[in-house]
């Protein structure tokens, strides 16, 4: 299994992924689900690729990195690491969100996926602890976050707070 980050060469699976991937499930957010691949290789393509280095950005806009999970030629899920935290995002969606395939989900690929990409953030993001947030709902992926170190420092109504120490 391997991380890649995202590039030009694995773009019609990086399209497939991302068109398919719901516009909100389960707190992961994707404004591209549905474009068209023309669309996706000259807009949407080399604007998450700029995210990583972003140019003329809002103040509010944090650099995100994405990733995505291969194993063998599969891509099977997506990773991306924001590189430091605005206020919302602390108290928001902090560093990392993810997704994997539905159909590939309970198969170890999450927590593989999130241990991949924690060791990609510890050498990108400024604080001493990786914050992540997750639906109380989402009992799968607070397995995950838990198979990779994180406690639980705090909740709301709906989600919980989880972090991992570098």
């Amino acid at each position: 299994m391997e991380l890649r980050k995202i590039n030009i060469q694995d773009a019609i699976a990086q399209w497939e992924y991302t068109t398919a991937l719901p516009v909100d499930e389960n707190g992961l957010t994707n404004q591209y689900n549905g474009v068209s691949y023309e669309d996706y290789i000259e807009t949407v393509l080399p604007t998450l690729i700029s995210y990583d280095h972003p140019v003329n950005m809002p103040n509010w806009f944090v650099p995100e990195t994405y990733y995505y999970l291969w194993d063998q030629d599969c891509l099977i899920g997506e990773f991306r690491i924001r590189h430091y935290l605005t206020e919302t995002l602390r108290e928001g969606a902090g560093h990392i969100g993810y997704s994997i395939k539905k159909d590939k989900r309970g198969k170890g690929y999450g927590t593989e996926g999130l241990k991949l990409t924690i060791d990609k953030a510890k050498s990108i993001i400024l604080e001493e602890e990786i914050y992540l947030r997750v639906n109380k709902d989402n009992i799968a992926s607070q397995k995950v976050m838990l198979n990779n170190g994180a406690y639980i420092a705090g909740e709301d109504e709906a989600h919980l707070f989880m972090r991992i120490p570098k």
